[in-house]
């Protein structure tokens, strides 16, 4: 496809994909749809790389929305649907392709901004949001796992004329009949949730650097990734639980603090973060982003993890599992 708005799809999704405020590694989405046929970003792609590489895949419309209208369990991966006719790379459809399907304006972008989550975390949520968003004509979703799952609890909140989705302990999708319309709604929900930002210090890199000595761990190449382990009560709220859907796929179901886990990362208690020298890509942009998130929380802000069956239920996901094969994630 080359038309003006897919290249411009193109343009804002490289750009929102490159900020680590609003996607993280190979999260996020967006689409656009023209002439029966919705694009969409592919599973395990990265949104920043939207303007160098083909990323996108095509669906056919028709039958989605039919699918999707029909509760078909093929929804479960949106493969079906794709066009192979003009699917030359052979990709997959991202895991959050009935997001993008069942709102029906031509542009859909699809985040995990951090100022959103700070808010869809709270057990409090949709009161919080309702405060902030009261410009906009918004819906909010409880959790719900990505896939068919996801596709009924937006069609229960979904309400004509809706334009803005907070999904609960997720993320953000905005939709609107041009890429410019989305993209500058995206900035106004975001602007709407921001607030205050709290500074947890600064790690101690001489002793981080010293602990990972002869060890299978390294100094984090992004310095952000520190802050989740400066503040004691942020360092065992994410170390215990988990909260959305990517920390547990790419950081797994808990944070410890000891080198001898093994884990993907570890968080030593006041000095900062160490990142596993065989960690994948993914890592080090899902610990930046849980720090992002705790510090726009007020401290004590009620908040709700996801379950122990909400976990295993991303964990054991076809989809999820696929999306984990793929090299860049």
């Amino acid at each position: 496809m080359t038309s003006p708005e897919f290249h411009a799809l193109r343009t804002l999704s490289a750009k929102v994909g490159s900020d680590p405020s609003l996607v993280q590694a190979a999260g996020g989405n967006t689409s656009i749809k023209a002439d029966g046929v919705m694009w969409i970003k592919a599973s395990g792609t990265w949104l920043r790389d939207a303007a160098a590489k083909d990323i996108f895949v095509p669906l056919d419309l028709a039958r989605l929305t039919a699918a999707l209208a029909a509760d078909d369990p093929a929804c479960e991966s949106c493969t079906d649907f794709v066009r192979q006719d003009i699917n030359p790379l052979g990709l997959r459809p991202s895991i959050e392709t009935s997001v993008h399907g069942l709102m029906p304006q031509k542009a859909v972008v699809h985040v995990h901004c951090v100022n959103t989550i700070a808010h869809a975390i709270r057990s409090d949520a949709e009161q919080v949001l309702g405060e902030k968003l009261k410009a906009f004509n918004w819906a909010f979703v409880p959790y719900a796992r990505p896939g068919l799952m996801l596709s009924r609890a937006i069609r229960k909140a979904y309400r004509p004329g809706v334009d803005v989705l907070v999904l609960g302990n997720h993320g953000l999708a905005v939709a609107a009949e041009t890429v410019a319309e989305a993209e500058a709604l995206l900035h106004r929900v975001v602007a709407a949730l921001a607030g205050p930002v709290r500074d947890f210090g600064k790690p101690d890199l001489e002793a981080l650097a010293k602990a990972a000595a002869g060890s299978d761990y390294r100094l984090p190449e992004d310095p952000a990734c520190h802050a989740l382990a400066l503040d004691d009560d942020v360092r065992k709220a994410v170390s215990n639980n988990v909260y959305y859907p990517d920390h547990v796929v790419f950081l797994g179901t808990a944070i410890p603090a000891s080198l001898a886990s093994g884990a993907a990362a570890v968080a030593l208690p006041g000095l900062g973060v160490l990142v596993n020298r065989n960690a994948k890509p993914s890592v080090e942009p899902m610990l930046r982003c849980a720090g992002d998130v705790f510090a726009r929380l007020p401290a004590h802000a009620p908040l709700k993890a996801l379950t122990a069956t909400e976990i295993d239920q991303l964990l054991n996901w076809d989809a999820e599992k696929y999306r984990q094969t793929m090299k860049q994630v």
